[in-house]
């Protein structure tokens, strides 16, 4: 029998404080094999995370079937309020785990990243930079890759393709590129150019590139308007393309910071990453503040299609493709390559 009136009914919610959320899936079913150092490398990941975040980020964690050693670290991280969201679930996939982190929060920018990023100085601030200065962008990656204008950039390279403003450029940060390509690949074998030049866009002299992998990549929350409530795969499958193809439907840009703020660590610890660790400053972020656009509304169906669909048959035809290069400053000795 219930007795009395529960003095939360028709209560309110107040105004979130917080401006950025963060949400980190983490499966780790145990501590053998290709899970051994996962848990030291996830202790990094989380630990770089708090070290380059302002006090207006909230965190969030998805337990997605992890064993009883990292249940433990993460309930001590709940405990200590050094994260502010704990979710714990049996392995429903990657995907699905994220799907529980976005909803029941309504907070403008929301970052998605894998258990293995190392965050640095500055990646919040650099990537409020380029919402700023790109109003059409949707999605921003930290982390420059290899041409990343080659995945789902249709209606970007379509919407500039003669404008001087998108063009190659020198790639800022050869070393981290190289590093990331190494913590995915143990293989030198690719072509050299992609160290030398991104495909980029300006504005006002701000440079960003072009193209975003989806690894650890911040989101506008209204991206998550219209969400599936369930994907059919742990990992990889089309539950990950379904995430990246969120900017497009609502006709904005996926885009990357310049130069590089995160590294991937992947699934073996190396001494960098506790020596880089140890040398990173106590936490005192300054906060970037977003500027307020117009409301997103979805593309229609015709411009989605022509942009990402048509565009894109025509642009991966080998003529157009080097004509693309050359019109956009690739030196002519790497066009034929590239």
């Amino acid at each position: 029998m219930r007795v009395g009136f529960n003095p939360y009914k028709d209560e309110k919610l107040a105004q979130t404080e917080y401006n950025h959320q963060i949400i980190i899936p983490v499966c780790i079913p145990n501590k053998e094999g290709y899970f051994k150092e996962s848990l030291k490398i996830f202790k990094i990941c989380v630990q770089s995370l708090l070290n380059t975040i302002h006090s207006k980020s909230f965190v969030t964690i998805v337990n997605n079937g992890s064993c009883f050693e990292v249940i433990e670290y993460l309930n001590t991280l709940l405990t200590e309020k050094k994260i502010h969201e704990l979710i714990h679930t049996d392995n429903v996939g990657k995907l699905n785990a994220v799907l529980k982190g976005v909803v029941g929060n309504e907070i403008e920018l929301v970052t998605i990243a894998d258990a293995d990023v190392f965050f640095l100085n500055d990646w919040q601030s650099e990537t409020v930079k380029v919402y700023n200065n790109f109003p059409k962008a949707g999605v921003v990656g930290i982390v420059p890759q290899f041409r990343n204008f080659s995945h789902l950039c249709g209606n970007i390279i379509f919407e500039n393709f003669f404008s001087n403003k998108l063009k190659f450029t020198p790639v800022k940060n050869p070393e981290a590129l190289d590093k990331f390509n190494s913590s995915i690949c143990d293989n030198d074998n690719y072509n050299k150019a992609y160290l030398r030049w991104n495909l980029t866009i300006e504005k006002d002299a701000f440079q960003a590139i072009v193209g975003s992998g989806h690894f650890v990549a911040t989101y506008k929350r209204a991206l998550f308007s219209h969400l599936k409530t369930y994907l059919s795969f742990k990992l990889g499958g089309d539950s990950e393309r379904y995430f990246d193809e969120l900017p497009l439907k609502k006709g904005l840009w996926r885009m990357t910071s310049n130069d590089n703020y995160a590294y991937h660590m992947g699934n073996n610890f190396e001494e960098w990453m506790q020596e880089t660790l140890d040398g990173m400053p106590a936490n005192d972020v300054k906060q970037e503040f977003l500027l307020t656009y117009p409301e997103i509304k979805n593309s229609s169906k015709i411009d989605y299609f022509i942009k990402n669909r048509l565009f894109i048959k025509l642009f991966n035809k080998k003529r157009i493709r080097r004509f693309f290069y050359k019109i956009k400053g690739l030196p002519k000795h790497e066009i034929n390559s590239y």
